[in-house]
C-alpha cells in the first residue's frame, strides 16, 4: 500500500514540474508582450525581464524551502539550475540541432563580468555557510551588472516612460498573472514536501537531490525554450535568455538568503561542485567566444561535464 502511495505521489512530483512549466511559460507571455508595448529594447528584455521571469520556480521553490526550514534544497536547485543552462539547456541545442550561433549585445568586459555574477554564489559557500552579509553582496553585483550592461541601452528610459503607457485589460492581466503565481507556489509546495520525503527515504542528503534532480525541473521553462527551437529548426540562441536566468538565480540566492534571517550552513557543498563548476562555464565561454557558436561536438563534451557534474554529486555525497 505504502508502495502506491508513493508511486502517486511520484506521478504528481513530475506533473507539479509540468505546472512550472506552463504557468510560469504563460507569465513570461504575458509580460513579453506588455514590456514590447512598452519600448524595452530587445537586450533589455531578453537578458532582465525574460532572464527573471524562467527564474520564478526556482524562487517559489526557494521560498517554500525556507518555510520548511529547509534551505538546502534552494541552494541546491539554484547551482544546478544555473549550471545546467550552459551545460545541459544550450549544449541540447547544439547536439541535437546541428549547432547553435550565440547571439548577445555583450562586450567582452561585460560577459566576463556576467559570469563572475553567475559564480558568485558557488564562491561564497565553499566555506560551506552563507551569511546574510554575503546574502547582499549577492544582490548588489547583480544590480551592479544591471547598471554596467543597460547603461549604454533604453531600460532606463523605458522604466521612465513607464506611466505614460497604458495597457488593455490590466485588471485581467493582473488576475491572469496572480493566478499563475498560485499554481507556481502550490505546484512548488508539493515538490519541495515531496523533495524532503525522498531524501528521508533513500538517505540521501536534500541538496545532491536539489542539484541533481530538482534544478532539472525548474529549468523546464528554459528547457522547453530549447526544445522548440530543434523543432523550428532555429540555428541562433539568444544568449541573454539564458545568462540573464542564469543571474537572476544569483539574485534570487541573496533575496532568500536575506529572507532566511540567519546565516545557512551546506554540509554536502564540497569543492568538487564549485571545481566542476568552474570547469564548465570556463569551457562554454571558450566555445561560446571562439567562433560565436557551440558545434555538435562541443555541445557533446558539454553533456558530457553536466553528466560529470551528476555523477560526482551522486557518487561523493
Amino acid at each position: 500500500m505504502e508502495f502506491i502511495i508513493l508511486f502517486f505521489k511520484s506521478i504528481l512530483y513530475f506533473f507539479c514540474f509540468y505546472l512550472l512549466w506552463f504557468a510560469s511559460g504563460k507569465i513570461v507571455t504575458i509580460v513579453e508582450k506588455i514590456a514590447k508595448k512598452m519600448g524595452f529594447s530587445s537586450f533589455a528584455l531578453s537578458f532582465f525581464v525574460l532572464g527573471i521571469l524562467t527564474s520564478i520556480p526556482e524562487f517559489s521553490v526557494g521560498v517554500n524551502s525556507l518555510i520548511k526550514k529547509t534551505p538546502d534544497i534552494f541552494v541546491g536547485n539554484l547551482i544546478g539550475a544555473s549550471f545546467y543552462l550552459f551545460t545541459l539547456v544550450i549544449p541540447l541545442m547544439a547536439v541535437f540541432g546541428g549547432g547553435v550561433k550565440m547571439v548577445h549585445g555583450l562586450t567582452y568586459k561585460d560577459m566576463i563580468f556576467a559570469i563572475i555574477v553567475v559564480l558568485s554564489p558557488i564562491f561564497l559557500i565553499a566555506d560551506n555557510v552563507l551569511t546574510r552579509t554575503e546574502g547582499v553582496f549577492l544582490i548588489l553585483i547583480y544590480f551592479i551588472l544591471v547598471y554596467f550592461i543597460e547603461k549604454k541601452r533604453s531600460l532606463h528610459f523605458s522604466l521612465r516612460d513607464l506611466a505614460t503607457h497604458r495597457v488593455i485589460n490590466a485588471t485581467q492581466i493582473i488576475i491572469e498573472i496572480f493566478v499563475f503565481l498560485g499554481i507556481i507556489f502550490v505546484a512548488s509546495n508539493f515538490i519541495v514536501n515531496q523533495t524532503i520525503e525522498y531524501g528521508k527515504i533513500l538517505g540521501v542528503p536534500l541538496f545532491v537531490i536539489s542539484v541533481v534532480i530538482l534544478a532539472f525541473g525548474t529549468n523546464l521553462p528554459e528547457i522547453s525554450l530549447a526544445v522548440r527551437s530543434i523543432f523550428l529548426g532555429k540555428k541562433e540562441v539568444a544568449l541573454g535568455d539564458y545568462l540573464g536566468s542564469a543571474a537572476a538565480n544569483t539574485l534570487i540566492f541573496g533575496v532568500l538568503t536575506l529572507l532566511n534571517g540567519a546565516r545557512i550552513n551546506i554540509e554536502n557543498y564540497s569543492l568538487r561542485t564549485l571545481i566542476i563548476n568552474l570547469f564548465g562555464l570556463g569551457v562554454f565561454y571558450l566555445f561560446s567566444q571562439s567562433k560565436k557558436e557551440i558545434n555538435k561536438n562541443e555541445g557533446k563534451i558539454l553533456l558530457l561535464i553536466a553528466f560529470l557534474f551528476i555523477l560526482v554529486e551522486v557518487l561523493f555525497n
